[in-house]
């Protein structure tokens, strides 16, 4: 630990004397801890103390208490710890503030407030009893920070757009120690910049989100085969480009492998559907949940709760591993979606044999309805335009277990990535968008938002933190200034 940090950390009991303070040598605890991400390669950083603040008050003494520090002392904010890009929510040497004991939930005139350490888990089985539904997270695993500040998406994001867009408002505490409301009346141009900003301009101590009447859906996992799978691209494009597209689906069509299958050296395909009514087998679904021929033993559409449907997404993942995520934007063309997919299956190869190995190339659509939805919900600075149609997020996901292996898979990765964004880019089909929550460290997320949100990001940076706290001493994730 350096001198400054140790002075840092010194200061900080002093002033708040009360607070939950980890060093390593807690070592259980701090192990506990620091081993909880979702993936090993933040848990491979140690920083000299973790904080576990109990108040947005304490938050804020602990922002006035560093900022003499910034020079020489870094920090790092941890929601969930879900993101698996490196140095994104830990850091290395310095002080982890890890939200977790920031709990509570409460709602209000249709407005539920949910503090920066719940789980979405606990969101949904809140509102449930109530019978509402709010667009958040599609595993009940999954923190309420990185989706609810760099987009993210929802069962219900054809109807009611990105998370983002339904924060009304974001409680906040800022680079001075001052603690601000963001909303459509106050503040609103943080407000807006927070809607894709990450961490570059405060810690966020509560999420105000709109509700809605949410009954049970149908939804579940539908297993298939290679040979099926440019078939349901042109299914999936289909229903994008047509003017009925329902608002009322949700879609993630993948190719994965995993060893634990036991499938051998073949690649399954897997669609992940969910219409958010109590309708059976509707009509729109048929192409994507009757895909022949397709393993009819773990086909599990089903009606169930919204926190059920979030439940067994949330299965479906791993944790505690080496864990790594890319990926690139398209618009909605069999040849690209379908052909990349191709190109993934080839560049896998290789690495199959890389220990414990459970990888995927993941289409997730960006629909019109969607992206109309943004400006009627106040607008985001993610740079989208419905004008362009539809936009399909191409995720490349990774995990495995040793890490001998870390080199191979992430070059296997970068390889397959740089090939599906040539290809894109060749047919005409490339969309400059890269979903924050997805990109790996080479990937600059912030500026795929297009210069000019950027340069909002940036006035609201100057304005609200002059000193540029949170872009020199918290340098993970993407900074708006580099």
């Amino acid at each position: 630990m350096g001198g400054m940090t140790a002075e840092a950390i010194a200061a900080l009991k002093q002033n708040l004397p009360s607070a939950h303070f980890v060093t390593p040598d807690l070592t259980e605890e701090y192990g506990s801890l620091n081993n909880s991400y979702l993936s090993g390669f933040e848990s491979d950083l140690t920083p000299a103390c973790i904080f576990l603040p109990k108040s947005k008050e304490q938050v804020a003494v602990f922002l006035r208490t560093i900022r003499p520090f910034a020079d020489n002392v870094q920090f790092a904010i941890r929601a969930a710890g879900r993101q698996p890009l490196p140095g994104c929510a830990n850091v290395q040497g310095g002080i982890t503030v890890d939200l977790r004991s920031l709990t509570g939930i409460r709602l209000r005139d249709g407005i539920v407030k949910v503090s920066a350490g719940e789980s979405w888990g606990a969101v949904y089985q809140y509102l449930e009893p109530h019978g509402l539904g709010v667009t958040g997270g599609k595993s009940t695993t999954c923190g309420i920070g990185g989706l609810s500040t760099q987009g993210g998406l929802s069962f219900f994001s054809s109807r009611e757009s990105f998370i983002c867009d339904n924060v009304v408002n974001f409680e906040v505490v800022v680079a001075s120690g001052e603690i601000l409301n963001a909303n459509a009346q106050e503040n609103p141009d943080l407000w807006i910049s927070l809607r894709g900003g990450g961490n570059n301009l405060g810690i966020i101590t509560r999420f105000d989100f709109s509700t809605f009447k949410q009954e049970s859906m149908y939804a579940g996992m539908v297993f298939y085969f290679k040979p099926s799978w440019r078939d349901q691209m042109t299914a999936l494009v289909k229903e994008l480009m047509s003017p009925e597209a329902s608002v009322e689906t949700h879609l993630m069509l993948s190719i994965g492998y995993a060893q634990v299958f036991g499938n051998g050296n073949d690649v399954i395909c897997l669609n992940q559907i969910y219409y958010t009514q109590p309708v059976k087998d509707p009509a729109v679904l048929a192409p994507f949940v009757h895909v022949q021929p397709q393993r009819s033993e773990m086909n599990s559409m089903k009606i169930q709760t919204l926190l059920e449907a979030a439940t067994e997404q949330s299965g479906a993942g791993q944790s505690k591993i080496r864990c790594l995520y890319m990926n690139v934007c398209v618009k909605a063309d069999v040849d690209t979606l379908a052909t990349g997919g191709d190109i993934w299956c080839e560049e896998l190869e290789p690495v199959k044999d890389a220990a414990g190995l459970m990888c995927s190339y993941t289409i997730q659509p960006y629909p019109i309805s969607q992206l109309q939805k943004t400006s009627a919900n106040g607008g985001n600075v993610l740079g989208l335009d419905p004008s362009e149609g539809p936009v399909l997020n191409l995720l490349l996901l990774s995990y495995w277990a040793d890490k001998k292996d870390d080199d191979r898979v992430t070059g296997f990765m970068q390889k397959a990535l740089k090939r599906i964004e040539s290809n894109a880019k060749d047919r005409g089909q490339l969309v400059p968008f890269i979903y924050w929550n997805y990109a790996f460290s080479d990937q600059d997320a912030l500026r795929s938002y297009g210069q000019e949100n950027v340069q909002k990001l940036q006035a609201a940076s100057k304005k609200y933190d002059p000193d540029g706290l949170f872009q020199t001493a918290c340098p993970g994730g993407f900074k708006l200034f580099k």
